[in-house]
């Protein structure tokens, strides 16, 4: 027997008895290994997350890993006892933004896992096979959990389109933060600055391969080719643009309160700033952050200070609310 997490609307959950649901045509049901918990869980919880992304009653979990255990009609069934991980939005695959390999622009509209579809805080998860990317036999599947951060700053790398030798920096210490850390020391820069307010996190930026460390109240140096803000503020993303060099490019991961103060649009005009956004990751992102894993280049188990069962999913959201400097990533595990 496997128990499920509910949050019946905001400031409810329940814990019952889970019963998976029959995959069926296009289908997998994946045993779930170990679910994450980022700052969307809490906003679910919590009842603050933006209307029309998300839906209750909700089984919570867009961050997994876990093992095929059936197949419906039309996947192949050698996908049987394979370790995966699975993109989140349920995109139509048949408007031009679909066609075109932008799944996290569908014009159908937003649907994801964990959000407006049951996610992952359960025993099994039944998805679209299609959504699923195999990790090869011997991944470890604890650290596999974390792929779905990963692969939204692949995403951001992929924009960034940084270049062996050039500068690049990272805004924000978080699971973001080192993940593009990572993705940036994998493509050999010159010099990978990463900044933050948190004086504790440079011990594990430099270990992921920064350069040099500073302190976001600080004076900073310039000249960047590359920067990538994970932090999630309108402040974070302003110290991003005046990292940057005139013409540098600036990729946004993080999202502001609504409301706030951004960026000054005659700096970005004046010093031809190339400045793009990230909102979740397309599969080619996707299957980036797999090759990458596989290859050994992303290391995401330093990130996990905390494994709670998943019957102390309160508990959970409240470790990640704390803002305890102990407390990096929490997994749940069914």
């Amino acid at each position: 027997m496997s128990s499920q997490v509910v949050v019946e609307a905001p400031g409810t959950h329940r814990v019952e008895e889970h019963t998976p649901r029959e995959p069926g045509p296009g289908e997998a049901l994946v045993a779930v290994h170990a679910v994450g918990i980022c700052g969307s869980d809490r906003e679910v919880y919590q009842g603050n997350r933006p209307e029309g992304y998300v839906r209750y009653p909700l089984t919570p979990g867009h961050e997994w890993s876990g093992t095929v255990a059936e197949v419906g009609a039309g996947v192949p069934a050698g996908l049987v006892g394979r370790k995966v991980v699975g993109e989140g939005f349920r995109n139509c695959q048949v408007c031009d933004r679909c066609h075109a390999g932008e799944t996290t622009l569908c014009t159908h509209g937003y649907e994801e896992t964990g959000f407006t579809q049951p996610g992952a805080m359960a025993g099994t998860l039944t998805l679209p096979a299609r959504l699923l990317h195999v990790l090869p036999d011997d991944a470890d599947l604890t650290a596999a959990a974390l792929l779905e951060p990963a692969a939204c700053i692949a995403a951001a790398a992929i924009k960034g389109n940084a270049l062996p030798g050039e500068r690049v920096a990272v805004v924000g210490t978080g699971t973001l933060g080192m993940f593009a850390v990572q993705f940036l020391k994998a493509v050999s820069p010159a010099e990978l600055l990463v900044v933050g307010t948190r004086k504790d996190r440079e011990a594990l930026s430099r270990q992921f391969g920064a350069t040099d460390f500073r302190l976001k109240d600080r004076e900073l140096p310039a000249g960047f080719d590359v920067v990538i803000e994970t932090a999630g503020s309108a402040s974070a993303a302003r110290t991003a643009a005046s990292l940057l060099r005139r013409g540098g490019r600036l990729v946004l991961t993080g999202i502001p309160a609504p409301g706030a103060d951004g960026l000054d649009p005659t700096d970005l005009v004046v010093r031809q700033l190339e400045v793009h956004t990230v909102f979740g990751a397309p599969p080619d992102a996707w299957a980036h952050t797999v090759r990458v894993f596989g290859a050994g280049l992303l290391d995401p188990l330093p990130l996990v200070t905390h494994e709670l069962p998943l019957t102390e999913f309160a508990q959970a959201i409240e470790l990640v609310g704390a803002g305890d400097p102990k407390v990096g990533k929490v997994l749940l595990r069914p």
